[in-house]
């Protein structure tokens, strides 16, 4: 399998292939396949076989889990270039999240038995598998730092700047988060209600802090918004 030159350079600057050379580059990608996600499809189902593992070369994904009782909660959007589902490294494992494609989405994937064999034949894999789920681990203490320390309006704030560095674009007004984001999105990511995001975001808007559109937010005084999501962390 052979990759167009703007899919390449991402799979390459996948965190987790760095430092491999361009032979085991050619051979990891030789033993995955390439796949298309229809909008709105799953590349899998929270609590399905954990069977394979993927890197997403196209589109916007997004991860989400159901709790206990029933609720969705939109944990984080992927983005071109990361990876996900490496819990399928492990024998008999299942997935804890969904992922599922908010647009058309290309990616590679590679079936259970080939990602372990992938991590015993290339050390730098397995050792960069370990610093990702790491990244991850602390990226998660602090959402539940969050969680537990901050207001609602701070945690909205909190979100929509880390949105803002993850898919910002520069627009004449301010800067675009560049995801398909509802309020109804805003809400799963803080822990409320779509009625206080939507009480949240009106205020913000009159204060001349954001701008809004239908699932539109831009930007338009970061620093504003940086201060709000900060405040907790000097209390």
């Amino acid at each position: 399998m052979s990759l167009p030159g703007n899919y390449a350079n991402l799979f390459a600057d996948c965190k987790l292939f760095h430092g491999l050379r361009e032979p085991a580059l050619n051979a990891v990608l030789q033993a995955g396949i390439r796949l298309q996600i229809a909008p709105d499809e799953h590349f899998y189902h929270q609590g399905d076989p954990a069977t394979a593992f993927y890197v997403l070369l196209e589109g916007r994904a997004k991860m989400a889990k159901v709790t206990v009782d029933g609720h969705q909660v939109l944990a984080r959007f992927l983005e071109p270039g990361e990876c996900y589902g490496i819990v399928a490294a492990q024998e008999k494992a299942t997935y804890p999240f969904s992922v599922q494609a908010v647009g058309v989405c290309t990616a590679v994937a590679w079936n259970s038995e080939t990602l372990r064999d992938l991590l015993h034949r290339y050390p730098g894999i397995a050792l960069n598998a370990l610093q990702v789920m790491t990244e991850q681990c602390q990226k998660w203490q602090r959402r539940y730092e969050e969680m537990v320390t901050a207001c609602v309006e701070q945690r909205v704030a909190g979100t929509v700047v880390r949105l803002a560095r993850q898919a910002g674009k520069r627009v004449q007004s301010g800067v675009l988060i560049d995801l398909p984001l509802s309020r109804e999105d805003l809400a799963e990511m803080t822990g409320t209600t779509l009625y206080t995001v939507s009480r949240i975001l009106s205020r913000w808007k009159d204060d001349g802090l954001v701008e809004l559109g239908r699932e539109r937010v831009v930007i338009r005084d970061g620093h504003g918004l940086v201060t709000i999501a900060e405040a907790f962390r000097k209390k």
